[in-house]
């Protein structure tokens, strides 16, 4: 039976599983910077790119091959470019298609440092950006100037959990022949497939759901076709941002059991989005699975269910939050999200704080906004704890 003919679960479990001599079950940890030549001519053949062989692993690692290996499988793209953090995935696909006299369009609500590090450093070297509510596609096209060489998105977005309709922008960008990205951390491969719209590029924070565990940080980039992976792979290695053998081990490991995690915490979500959406003291929230998330009939097209992200709102904004935030007793009132474990957060004061207030404003992230990565505990009990901790509001 080929990988391709299975389904995803046994894809997270077997895809990219090297054999050994000792017929180890799992891919060991090549636990080395270089590897050794049979001789001088087969280390000039393998620099010369005329012969596979591993020569450091900045360059490639059999354990960080298999990861790679195994995540362009479960997105159904050419191949994986794994790299130490989600930044570092973000940063490789800036270097590759941005420049001097480039020109940027993105969601205007991205995970903060992604649109921060483009108004902040990217802009020294004369790359341009234009940031738009990307739920509304024509927004995209009129923003698309004659030098746009990259339109970036987040979708669901982060925080406000707003989806943009990939085949609507995928069909304004071949019109400029202009490359398409999209960060996928939120639904990861299992609930969204970028490339089933003809997206070009596909990233992940593999921090997050990938791994699921709350002890590594990676990143993960996917390239469409072979032609777009021969300029992303060469940025990566020069700029050195490689993952470590240890760490892709970690994660493929997280990697295996991705499907029945978010089964989980997907199934917990849903309960304790209509029990936060029929709370007195919730004035608003944004589930895309709920009816009342502006685009509900689009989410339910474009992924395969709505995942385990929630953002809301209490009556009495940011001091309500805040109090909230501080009388949680299962949950964890930390930054990041994916893993097995509920984490809640302020995104306009830890992770959206280095933007202006006037570019949260225009992108939704209010002072009052709540993000929620609902865990795989016992539903009863994050609830219990939600309701305990809004009695103190």
């Amino acid at each position: 039976m080929q990988h391709d003919d299975i389904g995803f679960n046994s894809k997270a479990v077997h895809a990219g599983i090297l054999s050994d001599s000792l017929g180890s079950a799992v891919t060991p940890i090549y636990q080395t910077s270089t590897f050794s030549f049979e001789d001088a001519d087969h280390g000039a053949r393998c620099f010369a790119g005329e012969e596979k062989g591993y020569i450091y692993t900045r360059i490639g690692n059999p354990t960080i091959n298999e990861l790679e290996h195994a995540v362009a499988k479960l997105e159904k793209g050419y191949g994986g470019i794994a790299v130490s953090s989600g930044m570092a995935a973000v940063n490789t696909v800036y270097l590759t298609f941005l420049g001097q006299g480039k020109h940027l369009v993105a969601h205007n609500a991205l995970y903060g440092p992604s649109r921060a590090i483009v108004e902040s450093l990217y802009v020294r070297f004369g790359v341009e950006s234009t940031f738009v509510d990307a739920t509304d596609p024509q927004q995209v096209a009129d923003a698309i100037r004659p030098n746009t060489s990259l339109i970036y998105l987040e979708t669901p977005a982060n925080p406000t959990m707003g989806i943009t309709d990939l085949e609507a922008v995928v069909a304004i960008a071949k019109k400029h022949n202009i490359t398409v990205c999209v960060d996928n951390t939120f639904c990861s491969p299992y609930l969204q497939q970028p490339f089933d719209f003809g997206v070009d590029v596909v990233l992940h924070s593999m921090t997050k759901f990938i791994n699921g565990h709350a002890d590594i940080v990676a990143g993960m980039i996917i390239a469409r076709d072979k032609a777009i992976y021969d300029r992303l792979r060469p940025v990566m290695v020069n700029m050195g941002c490689n993952m470590d053998p240890h760490q892709a081990w970690l994660t493929r490991r997280g990697l295996k059991t991705l499907g029945i995690r978010i089964d989980r915490a997907q199934e917990n979500a849903i309960k304790v989005a209509k029990f936060l959406e029929n709370h007195p003291k919730v004035e608003w929230i944004l589930y895309p699975g709920l009816a009342s998330h502006p685009q509900y009939e689009l989410g339910k097209r474009q992924m395969k269910g709505p995942g385990a992200m929630i953002s809301f709102g209490l009556h009495g904004g940011l001091d309500a939050g805040k109090r909230m935030m501080n009388n949680v007793k299962l949950a964890l009132l930390a930054v990041s999200l994916g893993g097995i474990e509920t984490l809640i957060q302020h995104p306009a004061s830890m992770t959206h704080s280095k933007l202006s207030a006037e570019a949260k404003r225009i992108a939704g992230i209010s002072d009052g906004l709540v993000r929620l990565s609902v865990g795989i505990e016992d539903v009863e009990d994050i609830i219990y704890d939600l309701n305990q901790a809004l009695a103190a509001v």
